[in-house]
């Protein structure tokens, strides 16, 4: 499926999807949403452009290798744990800080640093197959 008008709108498609995941993202923890969610919508629009362009356009839009993504995804989320029992809590409790960084206070939690975790853990993995299957698919 490589007609020209998926061609063209793939990039677009793809940057509107990749920008709505991060939205349900940080939307995740008051709403419905959150990490594997928005980990899921990105992974489809990498999918997405990867039918539409090929492998190499996706490798190279995503920079690191897809479960390099997925590593530092588990490292983000396990650190996140390790955080509350420093503190002398149970393992993965979620620990709350609003540092004020230039008059304007930002609202911080070990929760937000798990579901970025696992964002990149879904966006990875789900990738690296993607792409698998489509190089399988091209030769």
């Amino acid at each position: 499926m490589r007609t020209v008008i998926f061609r063209t709108a793939a990039p677009y498609l793809t940057s509107l999807m990749v920008l709505f995941s991060v939205f349900v993202l940080l939307r995740g923890h008051n709403e419905p949403g959150g990490g594997f969610i928005g980990g899921l919508i990105a992974a489809s629009a990498f999918a997405i452009y990867g039918i539409a362009c090929g492998v190499s356009p996706v490798r190279r839009a995503l920079y690191f290798h897809p479960m390099a993504l997925s590593g530092f995804g588990l490292f983000l989320a396990a650190l996140s744990g390790f955080v509350s029992l420093g503190f002398g809590v149970p393992f993965l409790t979620g620990l709350w800080t609003s540092p004020s960084f230039l008059g304007v206070t930002l609202d911080l939690s070990t929760v937000l640093f798990f579901d970025i975790g696992v964002y990149f853990v879904v966006v990875g993995s789900i990738t690296s197959v993607a792409l698998a299957l489509e190089e399988r698919e091209r030769l």
